[in-house]
């Protein structure tokens, strides 16, 4: 079954299938196979360098069911995730880039996968998998669409509405403007519950700058006064103006109702 692998590299990849289990620890693998913690770390540093197994962290590995032709493997991204943030007792959900490609808001492929989440912070590889981790309170978790993939992980993605809403909220970090404001005006003309959808999520879980521009885009699209008031309100009274579009020049007509500069 598993080619010219090795009598040990064969026990372990038997012992995880039989386990039912794609996660393996290596004090796990000390009492199952009676290996040294020494020889343990050799066995799975050497077979995580073959691509047999992924290192998820040191003494966390991800092992397959069964090897593909070749004996090379990598976990999905879902797998991958879930392992990761999970094992620190952690909650996540896919974001930015990764999630401006699933609805359809980009189309060209990220080459990592984004996640908000309470635990960790910083760029990290599973297999050949690479996440861009943004660690984030509690409070700026949720508002998510959620799916069970095949494997039968449940994953959370940032809802569309909020999606739209981090993408001008997150705008340094995902490059997402001015073309987030394009693709809200798209969501409200295919959409009739996106004003309130995006107001709701805007107030959950954006900032003060985000609230303006968002209000001032809202206005500019005719929307609902009564969503408009909404975020009025949760504004604070300051004669600050911010830029419309943080990316170019503050020059421009200033919006008193938003205090924005309108730059656009």
């Amino acid at each position: 079954m598993f080619g010219i692998l090795g009598t040990l590299e064969t026990q372990l990849l038997a012992f995880s299938q039989m386990r039912g289990s794609p996660a393996v620890r290596s004090e796990e693998i000390i009492e199952v196979l009676g290996l040294t913690a020494a020889q343990t770390r050799e066995l799975l540093s050497r077979m995580a360098r073959r691509g047999l197994i992924a290192r998820v962290r040191r003494g966390l590995y991800l092992v397959p069911p069964r090897l593909p032709p070749g004996g090379k493997w990598t976990p999905s991204e879902f797998l991958a995730m879930d392992t990761l943030i999970k094992d620190r007792g952690g909650s996540y959900q896919v974001c930015g880039p990764t999630a401006f490609l699933r609805y359809g808001f980009v189309e060209q492929v990220p080459n990592r996968v984004y996640a908000y989440n309470n635990i960790l912070s910083g760029k990290r590889n599973i297999g050949s998998v690479s996440f861009t981790l943004i660690k984030v309170d509690d409070s700026r978790l949720g508002d998510t669409d959620n799916f069970t993939t095949p494997e039968g992980i449940k994953v959370a993605y940032s809802s569309r509405a909020r999606t739209l809403v981090d993408a001008v909220y997150d705008w340094s970090r995902f490059g997402s403007l001015p073309r987030a404001f394009d693709w809200i005006r798209a969501e409200l003309k295919r959409d009739p519950r996106a004003a309130k959808l995006i107001t709701s999520a805007a107030i959950g879980f954006s900032n003060i700058s985000t609230l303006r521009r968002l209000g001032k885009l809202l206005e500019l699209e005719g929307v609902d006064e009564s969503l408009l008031l909404k975020i009025e309100r949760k504004l604070p009274k300051t004669s600050a103006e911010i830029p419309w579009c943080p990316t170019r020049a503050k020059r421009g007509t200033i919006d008193r109702r938003w205090g924005v500069v309108f730059n656009g």
